[in-house]
């Protein structure tokens, strides 16, 4: 059955929730996680000429704003947390949207590339593809998506305090798609590991 408009907005409420109480927590125990594989997957593939326009979707307290800003590009965060958007904006020196994932409000055509690292699977499967075309949108034509999820075998539900979705590759191909983007290249993380120890699935996509 599909998911009500008052059941989607629990599931919200109470994922951020979650990420609120535990933002501190949260801030350490990432502070050093080494993402730049995906940094480079995203930078790699834009085609613009430098500095790149950059939305980092769901940037949490700000870690990897400060990397893309690092590198002399123009990053924008966004999250629906209240607290890691202060962090984010007191940490990176950037601007940060406060904006819930299912009620985005995103510009038209303003980014060369979307980072969405550890995010996109918070979505409930049947809001995604709507999520996805306002996130196709808001890239400039042949702008880049790069996203990097827990993969799975096509199951949501409750994991603990917070929701989650997870896909395998076939399902997320079919999803992205769907929503009007290109298979640039995908790869499972950590690298260096078998695949039964790489929890991660990450892809990156271009505008068509």
């Amino acid at each position: 059955m599909p998911l009500t408009a008052d059941e989607l907005a629990r599931i919200s409420a109470l994922t951020l929730a979650h990420y609120q109480a535990s933002a501190e927590a949260f801030r350490a125990g990432t502070r050093e996680h080494d993402v730049s594989q995906n940094i480079a997957a995203l930078l790699g593939h834009i085609q613009a000429q430098p500095p790149y326009r950059i939305l980092d979707f769901g940037c949490g307290p700000g870690r990897d704003l400060r990397t893309f800003s690092a590198l002399g590009h123009s990053a924008i965060g966004l999250d629906g947390c209240p607290r890691f958007v202060e962090m984010a904006r007191a940490d990176s020196g950037c601007e940060v949207w406060l904006e819930d994932f299912l009620a985005l409000d995103l510009p038209a055509a303003q980014f060369d590339g979307v980072f969405a690292n550890a995010a996109l699977f918070h979505i409930p499967s049947q809001e995604l593809p709507r999520v996805l075309r306002q996130l196709h949108a808001t890239l400039k034509p042949g702008g880049v998506l790069l996203s990097s999820n827990p993969r799975g075998d096509n199951q949501e539900g409750w994991n603990g305090d917070r929701y989650g979705a997870y896909y395998d590759l076939a399902n997320w191909r079919l999803l992205l798609g769907t929503a009007g983007f290109v298979e640039l290249e995908h790869y499972y993380r950590p690298p260096g590991l078998p695949r039964a120890q790489q929890p991660w699935l990450a892809s990156v996509w271009r505008r068509a």
